[in-house]
């Protein structure tokens, strides 16, 4: 059957790779060979060659706080936390929609992470109960659904590095246990198969530590031992997924203890940090200023790369309404500019943590 009736298949496919990607669904609908077509890999793969790709940003936000001018509230309320999807190149903002059974807000803690057309939400707390969740869920971007993975192994996690390969591959490590234990255990998930896989433990316990993925290597970035509660540790260790193992820990890498929330490699695998009032990068073995932050994103600071700009979004005071400005990096001698972004009033809560996909 033709993509589109008395067109070549290569003139069809050119107009399909040209669809917005919320509009996959939609399309998907119209007929089979469409929906053939939008599911298939190569389909993705001829929209990036062709540069009809879009780059977007899964946020895990919790929804805006409002304040009462008649009396404060008697209880303090934890506001329920929402998946957004957000394109910078086009300034716009999308909701997904609730897991089935948590249509009052995501699991605390959670992590979710980009693989593929797929958005996977890892473990996390129980909303109501606060019982530490092994639970996966897998939103597919091109049909607009939710459906269950293999749940993780190995008994409680909390507060690991998760990242994915933006292939098929989601790695986790450190955490710590229902003991309040920091672990060295690491774990691989594979989407497509829908199977776990254990991983040499890392040289070190790693409670509340971050996860990245850049050149083939799960990194992950400070946390803490069990003995060194909330002293943050300044060395990280890299999970080499050619080799299947772990690389020698670099000490001292970091350039604070602190938490490692805001750590962010680019494109190119240059690592930046926030510390106080300015964005960092490390340049050899040495930390340099590079750019102060904006006043209204120092506090709650969330970094993500887009495309070659890196996006910040935070604000001026804790638990205050969110601002976001991309930073365009200034190229032979010039001055890193930032421009502020404007975000709608539903999409200013607080950003507990986010991931980068391509559709």
């Amino acid at each position: 059957m033709e993509i589109i009736p008395g067109l070549p298949d290569e003139i069809g496919r050119e107009c399909l790779i040209r669809i917005p990607f919320d509009q996959f669904s939609t399309v998907s609908s119209v007929s089979r060979s469409w929906k053939q077509e939008i599911q298939s890999k190569e389909f993705h793969h001829q929209r990036k060659i062709n540069g009809f790709d879009q780059s977007l940003l899964a946020l895990i936000q919790s929804d805006p706080i409002t304040i009462s001018s008649i009396k404060p509230p008697k209880t303090l309320i934890t506001p329920a936390h929402r998946l957004s999807l957000y394109e910078p190149g086009k300034n716009e903002w999308h909701k997904l929609p609730p897991i089935p059974g948590y249509e009052d807000g995501l699991p605390l803690f959670c992590k979710c992470t980009g693989v593929g057309r797929n958005l996977v939400v890892v473990g996390g707390w129980d909303t109501k109960t606060y019982r530490v969740l092994n639970s996966v869920f897998i939103y597919d971007l091109v049909t607009c659904t939710w459906r269950r993975g293999a749940d993780v192994p190995g008994g409680e996690r909390s507060f690991f590095a998760c990242a994915s390969d933006f292939d098929r591959m989601v790695y986790i490590a450190g955490g710590h246990d229902a003991g309040k234990n920091a672990l060295r255990s690491a774990l691989a998930y594979d989407v497509v198969d829908n199977t776990w896989i254990s991983l040499p433990d890392m040289a070190k316990q790693r409670d509340e530590c971050k996860g990245l993925f850049h050149g083939g290597k799960f990194h992950v970035i400070s946390g803490y031992q069990t003995d060194m509660q909330g002293k943050f540790d300044k060395s990280s260790e890299s999970f080499d997924v050619d080799t299947w193992k772990w690389d020698q820990v670099e000490e001292g890498k970091l350039e604070a203890e602190m938490c490692p929330r805001t750590y962010v490699f680019d494109y190119e695998g240059k690592m930046y940090n926030c510390v106080s009032s300015f964005l960092t990068r490390l340049d050899g073995s040495t930390w340099q200023r590079l750019t102060e932050l904006p006043d209204d994103v120092r506090a709650e600071t969330f970094v993500a790369m887009w495309r070659k700009k890196m996006l910040v979004i935070g604000s001026s005071i804790q638990s205050g309404p969110q601002s976001c400005y991309a930073l365009e990096f200034g190229k032979c001698g010039k001055k890193s500019m930032w421009t502020k972004l404007e975000m709608p009033k539903e999409f200013t809560g607080f950003v507990q943590s986010g991931c980068n996909l391509e559709l």
